[in-house]
């Protein structure tokens, strides 16, 4: 007689849906590694680059970088940091998308989970074309897991593939927090720091973005507005920054959501 137990693994092995198919690493502008298997990510409509306002010095670096990639010449692994909403996330996709349009054989790979790195790694080193590995929000908590991913970096048996760079946004410069009680109670308080700071150190190219004067906020709401052909009032532009405690290019375009909301209009 079949052991019970054999019978409710056979039953929830044949409830469970089969891994999806992987997609084609050549097919796509842009993926999501999940569950170990590269998949297309649907929907890949980044904003036009010339919509990201104040941004410019980053925008250039970040491009030239990229187009380096995209041509098989030395590229460097970057690290975009800084206040929230201030168009990291939205610069990677949009400069991703503009080497795309000019011709460059380039693809973009979001990861959520860093241990499944060495194998998307593996996979993509077999692909005759350059993939950005997008980590978005990246922070650590325990300095084991920062250790992890700089071996992958630089240093490791088994580093990230020429033809893939990473590519990180963050809010803080360093990655992980530093603790000042730890520091103290070092023996070597430049050694606790230095462990902090390896991680940062293995991206060749760091690209902060700082939080945006009132001057600022409002010239990227004005940009928003003209586009989209909306009327707005400077003074009710501010209040809503006021009372989101935050002028941001995000927060300037929760106001242009809102503005066209009341004005009957679809974004």
């Amino acid at each position: 007689m079949t052991d019970p137990l054999d019978r409710i693994a056979a039953a929830l092995e044949r409830l469970s849906p089969p891994p999806p198919p992987a997609a084609d690493p050549r097919a796509h502008p842009a993926y999501v590694w999940r569950g170990g298997v590269l998949q297309p990510a649907r929907g890949f409509a980044p904003l036009p680059l010339d919509t990201l306002i104040g941004v410019d010095r980053q925008k250039a670096s970040l491009i030239a970088n990229l187009r380096h990639l995209a041509e098989g010449h030395a590229a460097q692994d970057v690290l975009l940091w800084g206040a929230r909403g201030t168009g990291k996330s939205a610069l990677v996709k949009s400069a991703v998308a503009d080497v795309q349009r000019t011709g460059g054989d380039i693809a973009l790979v979001e990861v959520t989970e860093l241990d499944g790195l060495p194998t998307l790694f593996a996979a993509l080193t077999q692909v005759d074309r350059a993939f950005v590995v997008f980590v978005d929000d990246l922070g650590f908590d325990v300095p084991a897991e920062a250790r992890a991913l700089r071996s992958m970096l630089e240093g490791g048996a088994e580093p990230r593939p020429a033809n893939v760079r990473l590519l990180v946004t963050a809010n803080r410069r360093h990655l992980a927090p530093r603790d000042i009680a730890e520091q103290e109670s070092a023996i070597n308080p430049r050694d606790s720091a230095d462990d902090h700071l390896a991680l940062s150190d293995r991206f060749g190219l760091s690209l902060g973005f700082h939080a945006l004067d009132q001057e600022g906020y409002l010239a990227i709401v004005a940009a928003y507005a003209a586009i989209h052909d909306l009327e707005f009032e400077p003074g009710e532009a501010i209040g809503w920054a006021t009372r989101r405690g935050s002028r941001s290019g995000r927060v300037a375009w929760q106001y242009i959501v809102d503005l066209a909301g009341r004005a009957g209009k679809a974004l």
